[in-house]
């Protein structure tokens, strides 16, 4: 049976199938490569040709440019305390965070929905609960909307989910089900583990039988009425179900679109194909004279007519056919402009030029669509990292004893360099602070993304490099 099945014997009621064929399709446009439009066949008068058409493989494109321009490497994650900001960094480093965020991001972008999973591990615990200060470390698991299945949910955010992973312990395919629920009002997590075979959920077995699982209690009562699971996704509506609380890709209204480009560009590139030049010769240019060809026969310029059917009288015929390639260039630029207005860059993001395709470098307004657009994006994805980190001081606190303050402020400070001159912005402020209309600490506290305490402490210490300086000078 498949998991959606195995979740209703369970006796949990999860999303519909329909749904997750869905996916599929929005996963092979991410691939570059969908079945009945990439692969098709064509009738050439005397039979069926097979074809592969040329892309330019947007929904890849499209979803890590997304990423690009929301989790990149200059975003900044702040919290306030020394010691919560040490663990977050400590943490973030041990599970590659600032290279699987961006990661899973383009994946969210790309099939609409993904989620981040801390859990603990080398911690003993016991159907009772965990046993505290026992954990070794904490480990996020970067999972895709394949493996996600909301049991409940409200106002669009769930709150209850299972998540799969499919393993292969000593040849044997397994699937491990991780089930997130509600217990008297606090989370208890449910372990399950089955045999996998031929794509089906077969029958369950110990966890302590597999490798790897034995620690793993069946059940694990957290004590906590908070989720220890973060969902991210687009922030766009999901008009493919409105019932259902899983997001879609940037680019699910606009599959129309992703077509439009790549029939213009298969077109483009055939242009070239079938209008090279060649030359039609007539069996007798292919006579030897002095023992040496007429001309090369691995030339594929020239091409041998099976008779003398030319009427002219002529030996050689030359065909050279005028390629369209402003014509191809200019259908190219519209069906670009048409996807990137529809996944929300504006209309001019991406341009098709000498046959190269690049996008827009310059600083954009900030009454743009694009702006809008990010800054609407920006709202899911902050609350997502903030909660993460929440969720992970709270690990630390129970499993690792790190008496860590779980309500530590944390702030996402997200790259707009691209949407405001940062040179010209931090200038300004400059001229402010030497007037005095911004205070030193407030100048700090922007720029380097300190706490109004951080930053108030840190001034003396520059005040002393000030003096330091001047004794040298005098």
């Amino acid at each position: 049976m498949t998991i959606a099945d195995k979740l209703k014997e369970l006796g949990y009621t999860t999303i519909n199938e329909s749904f997750c064929s869905k996916v599929q399709e929005w996963k092979s446009w991410h691939e570059g490569d969908v079945k009945g439009f990439h692969r098709y066949k064509i009738r050439n008068g005397s039979g069926i040709v097979r074809c592969k058409r040329y892309s330019l493989n947007m929904g890849k494109k499209v979803s890590e440019d997304w990423a690009n321009l929301l989790m990149n490497e200059r975003v900044e994650i702040t919290l306030e305390g020394s010691k919560e900001q040490a663990f977050i960094d400590r943490v973030f480093e041990e599970n590659n965070f600032r290279v699987k965020s961006n990661e899973m991001q383009e994946f969210a972008f790309a099939l609409g929905t993904v989620a981040f999973i801390p859990r603990v591990v080398g911690m003993k615990a016991t159907e009772k609960g965990p046993i505290p200060g026992s954990a070794s470390g904490i480990i996020i698991d970067y999972v895709t909307v394949e493996h996600i299945w909301p049991l409940s949910w409200q106002n669009g955010v769930i709150i209850e989910c299972a998540f799969d992973s499919i393993v292969t312990v000593d040849g044997e395919d397994y699937c491990y089900l991780q089930i997130h629920h509600k217990a008297n009002g606090f989370y208890d997590i449910e372990n399950r583990i089955y045999l996998y075979r031929n794509g089906n959920v077969d029958k369950e077995v110990s966890l302590s039988s597999v490798s790897g699982f034995e620690t793993v209690p069946p059940v694990v009562h957290t004590g906590s009425e908070k989720r220890q699971f973060v969902i991210d996704r687009p922030n766009i509506a999901n008009n493919l179900d409105y019932s259902i609380p899983l997001g879609i890709p940037v680019y699910a209204n606009a599959i129309d679109n992703l077509k439009g480009v790549d029939v213009a560009f298969d077109s483009y590139v055939n242009e070239f194909i079938l209008g090279k030049k060649r030359i039609m010769v007539k069996p007798a240019a292919t006579k030897y004279i002095d023992g040496e060809p007429v001309f090369d026969p691995d030339d594929l310029s020239f091409y041998v007519l099976p008779e003398d059917i030319s009427d002219d009288g002529a030996v050689i015929t030359q065909i050279d056919m005028t390629l369209r390639t402003n014509e191809h260039t200019t259908g190219i630029q519209t069906q670009l402009n048409l996807l990137s207005s529809k996944c929300g860059f504006g209309e001019t993001y991406y341009r098709f030029d000498g046959g190269n395709l690049t996008t827009a470098t310059q600083v954009i307004s900030e009454n743009s669509t694009m702006f809008r657009t990010i800054k609407k994006h920006e709202i899911i994805l902050e609350q997502a990292i903030k909660e993460l980190c929440r969720i992970i001081l709270q690990l630390g606190n129970i499993a690792m004893d790190a008496r860590l303050n779980e309500d530590a402020k944390v702030t996402i400070d997200f790259d707009d360099s691209i949407i405001e001159d940062k040179t010209t912005e931090r200038n300004n402020d400059r001229q402010d602070l030497a007037s005095g209309i911004m205070n030193d600490w407030e100048y700090r506290m922007k720029w380097y993304n300190e706490d109004e305490m951080t930053a108030k402490k840190m001034l003396p210490r520059m005040e002393d490099m000030t003096d330091e300086e001047q004794d040298e000078v005098e």
